[in-house]
């Protein structure tokens, strides 16, 4: 049996995330529909984790196993051309062993948030960031995410649904910076709780725009409480920047 690893690049908006549903329009299965040529058989595609509906990848990693001996430019070459309607790209692929998975073998996966931080609407970018119009100051919101920096209970920032065993996550690092109009938040661990990014970078624009101090965000922490915790921010705004092996 041989093994590929793809990262994949996609605009999510058109599609219910990226995990194959029962009549709607997934990611995996547009990718694993775009294989069925080369593999000839129904085969699954393993992604290194879920986004949902709306939120986007620059750096998505999966595997896939088969049986045929294939080449690794015309599996990316082939996939692309399937795919050349949607808004799916492969961007490279890679023969691995048989003992590399996309998601379990992962040390580290990052997320990165965008916020339009202007009066004027986008428009090029109008399902890829989170138009907010109050002035927010990313410095503040830096400073508080530093609390977050470590191994704490993040049932504050857990939404409904979450299927992990334990709240318990170890957050690697976080950062908030202005460029320009655009407010970047970039997130980094070894795993996250489901909708944990949306639901930290919605309680840092209370800290933004004022609503909050620093010191009112670390108590939300503390809390270990969703109720406590601010909005979640849009999923357009959210990209699955990438993942690390070892």
């Amino acid at each position: 049996m041989n093994r590929y690893k793809l990262t994949i690049e996609y605009d999510g908006t058109p599609f219910s995330g990226w995990q194959r549903q029962k009549d709607l329009d997934t990611v995996q299965q547009r990718l694993e529909e775009a294989l069925l040529p080369l593999v000839k058989v129904p085969t699954v595609l393993y992604g290194c984790g879920r986004t949902d509906a709306g939120v986007h990848a620059l750096g998505q990693a999966a595997h896939f196993n088969t049986e045929f001996d294939l080449d690794c430019f015309r599996i990316r070459e082939c996939v692309n051309a399937r795919l050349r309607d949607v808004p799916i790209a492969v961007l490279s692929v890679e023969e691995v062993s048989n003992d590399f998975d996309a998601r379990f073998s992962a040390i580290e996966r990052s997320y990165l948030y965008k916020i339009l931080n202007r009066r004027a609407k986008p428009c090029v970018e109008s399902n890829r960031v989170w138009h907010v119009v109050p002035h927010i100051n990313a410095g503040k919101m830096n400073a508080a995410a530093q609390c977050l920096v470590g191994k704490h209970d993040f049932s504050s920032f857990r939404a409904a649904g979450c299927q992990s065993s334990s709240p318990i996550k170890t957050l690697n690092a976080i950062s908030v910076t202005r460029e320009g109009d655009l407010v970047v938040v970039k997130v980094y661990a070894r795993s996250f709780l489901y909708r944990q990014v949306r639901n930290i970078v919605g309680s840092l624009f209370f800290v933004g725009c004022g609503k909050w101090s620093e010191s009112d965000f670390c108590e939300v922490l503390a809390a270990k409480d969703r109720t406590k915790a601010g909005l979640a921010a849009p999923a357009r705004g959210l990209y699955f920047l990438g993942v690390r092996y070892e």
